[in-house]
């Protein structure tokens, strides 16, 4: 096991007082966190290191705080243990904050993959702990071990107060062989999918400068990491039909090409496994159909219906579906639990979020504007982290 930021002993953080949510140690220590990587120069080359430092400023912080202003009496629950993902690497900071924010004391296994930007935030994050926020060093540890080193999971699961665990549905099966203490729970975050939802008429109408901003927003939902992240849309639902939906697909795929092509390298077996997946999608989804496209770094599989198999089609690289509809209505079959984000773009989300609530659709925790699927929020999946990680006192 290597210790990458906290402790020697990670187990110490179990026997540290539970705190109030939104300690002030707690927010002093993330404002000077966010004042320090936005202050090294070699986190400026990842924008997912710099997107968390602002997410950590105190102004942002005091914003996250304010529906909260009434729970004065909760304390965390004490020691969170937090199994974080590889496909992800900041993702361990984010749960990190949040289990700090509710109070908590944290032991998280980040990715034992070696990623630049881990070693930057821990390192930050260490420096603090050793100076001026030294009474928070037991409440902040990271660690990395394989995850075939199992009697480690075992052994920070029967000290923890809840178990966090990211990852996938495999991930959680293996986690939860290790027993938890009886009134310890597990908060999962299991494999979800997500979606764009995109107006036809209001794509087709956008001015140059609209439309690039729209390419580079969706570039940044889905070919950042590949589509590897559950919040990356896997299919473009077009809202509208006729002539409006035929020029609104050609100019957004057009633009999203100009966007990408500088920025993103196509390696071969990228190549591969999309044309892989056009015959898959052909085989399984009935009437997929390839969309002319200049070259392989933008593929787009074209559905004729909507099928359930559509849910499981997965592909990165620049890999879609996309199906276009006049109403919402074919939508409501796919949207199960499985269904994550969905993203929209020229469609109002108070539309989309009615549409959702009136059918009672188990899917759809979150709706985001192209361009922020991957924003990190207290409300996750369909959790409010504050109030899931934390307890309240009654009476008095």
């Amino acid at each position: 096991m290597q210790v990458l930021c906290g402790p020697a002993d990670p187990r110490l953080a179990a026997a540290v007082p539970a705190l109030p949510p939104f300690d002030p140690r707690v927010l002093a220590f993330l404002s000077d966190l966010s004042a320090a990587l936005l202050r090294d120069s070699r986190a400026k080359a990842y924008p997912d290191v710099v997107t968390f430092a602002f997410f950590c400023r105190r102004a942002n912080l005091e914003n996250l705080r304010a529906p909260y202003a009434a729970m004065a009496d909760r304390l965390g629950r004490g020691l969170v243990f937090h199994i974080a993902p590889g496909n992800v690497p900041m993702n361990f900071a984010y749960s990190l904050v949040a289990a700090l924010l509710a109070g908590n004391a944290s032991v998280v296994k980040a990715s034992s993959r070696e990623d630049e930007q881990v070693t930057l935030a821990c390192r930050a994050m260490q420096a603090l702990l050793a100076g001026a926020h030294e009474a928070l060093a037991p409440y902040v540890s990271v660690i990395a071990y394989a995850r075939e080193r199992q009697e480690v999971t075992e052994a920070l699961s029967a000290l923890c107060d809840v178990r966090v665990i990211w990852g996938g549905d495999e991930t959680i099966r293996r986690v939860r062989q290790a027993p938890l203490p009886p009134r310890a729970f597990d908060v999962t975050f299991a494999d979800r999918w997500s979606l764009l939802v995109a107006g036809a008429d209001a794509v087709a109408a956008m001015d140059d400068s609209a439309l690039a901003a729209a390419a580079q927003g969706f570039y940044n939902d889905t070919y950042l990491f590949d589509q590897n992240a559950c919040t990356a849309p896997r299919l473009v639902y077009w809202l509208g039909g006729g002539e409006a939906s035929t020029v609104a697909r050609r100019r957004f795929w057009e633009a999203v090409h100009r966007y990408a092509a500088p920025r993103y390298p196509i390696d071969p077996v990228a190549a591969v496994d999309k044309r892989i997946a056009l015959y898959r999608a052909a085989l399984t989804l009935g009437g997929a159909t390839l969309e002319p496209m200049p070259d392989n770094l933008a593929v787009c599989i074209r559905l004729s219906r909507l099928t359930p198999e559509a849910v499981d089609f997965r592909c990165g690289g620049g890999c879609f579906l996309e199906y276009a509809a006049a109403t919402l209505e074919p939508l409501a079959a796919l949207l199960s639990g499985k269904a994550q984000t969905l993203s929209v773009l020229g469609v109002p989300a108070t539309e989309v979020r009615a549409f959702v609530l009136a059918r009672g659709l188990r899917g759809v925790d979150r709706i985001a504007a192209v361009g922020h699927t991957l924003d990190f929020s207290l409300v996750w999946d369909g959790y409010d982290l504050i109030e899931t990680l934390s307890r309240r006192v009654a009476g008095g």
